[in-house]
């Protein structure tokens, strides 16, 4: 049987600089829990385990880890349940849904103006590595467009990255949100670059 993950490319991704927040690690496994319940979760962390990772639950909600644990973590989700990019971008809109962070913030984060101003800040709760910022903005063409810098993980990042914007999003617009990535530093482009439109 193939490995979900070889060992090369678990070694390349863990060699990333950077760190990310356990929480964005939890949330990811509390949605697989919804789609595939206890087994969907004793797979994935079965496959981690055999990969020289620790169990899941072990993972502190404000530590920070290696980002190349997240960026594991959603290769082997796509790869042991056959995910496909709208199924990524529903895991973003999960984990942002379900953030203490992101929902303590958007609670006193009344208007996008407010939000806009933010942005900087929210990133570096989560991420040591990638700059974001709000590139453009405007509330009476609705639309918004995210600058993601410095942020070479992995292209999956992309999709799920799209559904968590969407989702902040729309808790502090309370519409229907798109997004679209204009830009990817996998295609070749300098940055990322998010449209969210509403």
């Amino acid at each position: 049987m193939e490995e979900v993950i070889p060992k090369e490319e678990f070694n390349k991704l863990m060699k990333i600089e950077g760190e990310v927040k356990g929480s964005a690690i939890k949330e990811a496994i509390r949605f697989i829990f919804k789609e595939k319940g206890g087994e969907g979760i004793k797979k994935l962390e079965d496959t981690i385990i055999k990969l020289g990772y620790p169990k899941y639950r072990e993972i502190k909600t404000m530590d920070f880890y290696p980002i190349g644990i997240a960026a594991i973590t959603q290769i082997v989700i796509k790869r042991l349940f056959n995910f496909d990019d709208k199924k990524l971008q529903e895991m973003g809109k999960f984990e942002a849904k379900f953030s203490l962070i992101i929902r303590l913030l958007t609670k006193y984060l009344f208007s996008l103006e407010k939000a806009v101003k933010q942005v900087p800040e929210m990133w570096e709760k989560y991420y040591t590595v990638g700059d974001l910022k709000v590139a453009e903005y405007d509330e009476e063409k609705k639309y918004l467009i995210l600058r993601l810098e410095n942020f070479r993980v992995h292209p999956l990042f992309c999709q799920v990255l799209k559904g968590y914007f969407s989702s902040i999003l729309q808790m502090i617009v309370r519409d229907e949100i798109t997004c679209k990535e204009t830009k990817c530093i996998f295609r070749g482009d300098e940055y990322d670059e998010f449209l969210l439109k509403w």
